[in-house]
């Protein structure tokens, strides 16, 4: 019989081509970052933060220029007061959707606590709903967007259309940016002035390009996911064009103050050091994400996607328990040193048909290998 350890052995062997691909992403990623940091001319200074109304903060200031310049980006919000994924997500979508406009999903109903943001679950309180924004979607076909039926579903009251690149709990494919880079440019053809909005989350630094790249007008996402690098304890970002951040900033604070203001207290040597090692930190993730599959794969389990499919996000006995923003309880099983940290090894799934565990994360290969390999062993017994 054949020891886990020649599985092991016969499953990075299979790997190897694979790895390299992701070090030459990796490679792209990191010099992007670096190019941004000269650019923007990092220094000590920037690290160190302030209190208060946080007026002249100036490192907080060249973070978001980072975070701008690697993203190819105009403009950037990044801050501690933002605190999740999905606060990011809502603030782009308040900021950019009034009463009679309609908020347009091409990629299917959105990850599950998106839902009562929308006002599809909840109480709508506070929802897009409550707040006069329509809400369609589209769901995918074949695994990519039905540009035909996008059009078909355009009208004069649609002001933004989402993508969200993540598979999240769906079963369907995460999107790779060159089927979002189609889809924009033919919608932006024919209709130049509806902004096209790019759920970020588990994607950045997956590929050698961002959405903004592709298109987007505007992106976000989360820094204890990918961008935060396993460091960053709290955060989210929004990226994109000047005059779109402007309104995010309002929205994030107040009308007249803007972006202008909000303290970076002690977040922004984890901030900075987070976002500098960040494509590394995914390289390894990803490395990690291919190793499970091709293990799993070789004691007869179902995986997706498999080890050999093209990736372009990170997310692949315990106890559910309700979490806020979600209609049925999770499981989450973590040992992170960051709470809720998606960048940091996870397995997690909504209680719900077909009940399927989602792995992602992982902030060294070695520690991946060494907790998927034992899982297995006692998979085995």
């Amino acid at each position: 019989m054949e020891t886990m350890k020649q599985r092991v052995a016969e499953t990075e062997a299979t790997l190897a081509p694979f790895f390299k691909k992701i070090e030459e992403i990796a490679y792209i990623n990191q010099e992007k970052v670096l190019d941004a940091f000269h650019a923007v001319k990092v220094s000590e200074s920037d690290l160190q933060g302030t209190t208060g109304y946080g007026y002249d903060d100036f490192g907080r200031d060249h973070l978001e220029s980072v975070y701008a310049h690697t993203f190819k980006a105009e403009d950037a919000i990044v801050r501690p007061q933002i605190i999740s994924g999905t606060h990011a997500i809502t603030l782009a979508l308040q900021s950019t959707l009034k009463y009679g406009d309609e908020l347009l999903y091409i990629t299917g109903d959105p990850y599950d606590t998106l839902l009562e943001v929308i006002g599809i679950n909840g109480n709508g309180i506070e929802s897009l709903k409550e707040h006069g924004v329509s809400y369609n979607k589209v769901d995918l076909k074949d695994g990519d967007i039905d540009i035909e039926e996008v059009m078909c579903q355009i009208n004069p009251q649609t002001k933004v259309i989402a993508i969200q690149r993540s598979k999240g709990y769906d079963q369907r494919p995460s999107l790779d940016l060159n089927l979002i880079e189609k889809a924009i440019q033919q919608i932006k053809e024919k209709h130049p002035n509806i902004i096209v909005f790019v759920d970020n989350c588990y994607g950045e630094f997956v590929e050698s390009r961002e959405p903004i790249e592709c298109g987007a007008d505007l992106i976000a996402g989360s820094l204890i996911k990918n961008p935060g690098g396993g460091l960053a304890k709290i955060g989210g970002y929004i990226a994109g064009k000047a005059d779109l951040i402007a309104r995010c900033g309002y929205r994030l604070t107040a009308p007249g103050i803007g972006k202008e203001a909000g303290a970076s207290l002690n977040s922004l040597q984890e901030m900075y050091q987070g976002f500098f090692l960040a494509p590394h930190v995914v390289s390894q993730s990803l490395k990690g994400a291919l190793f499970t599959s091709l293990l799993l794969e070789k004691m007869n389990m179902r995986t997706f996607p498999r080890y050999d499919e093209p990736r372009t996000d990170l997310i692949f006995s315990p106890e559910p328990a309700y979490m806020p923003g979600y209609e049925d309880d999770v499981i989450m099983a973590a040992g992170t040193f960051v709470q809720g940290s998606s960048i940091e090894l996870t397995a997690d799934g909504p209680i719900r048909p077909p009940f399927e565990a989602y792995v992602q994360g992982g902030l060294t290969y070695e520690h991946i290998k060494l907790a998927v390999t034992r899982a297995a062993q006692r998979l085995q017994i």
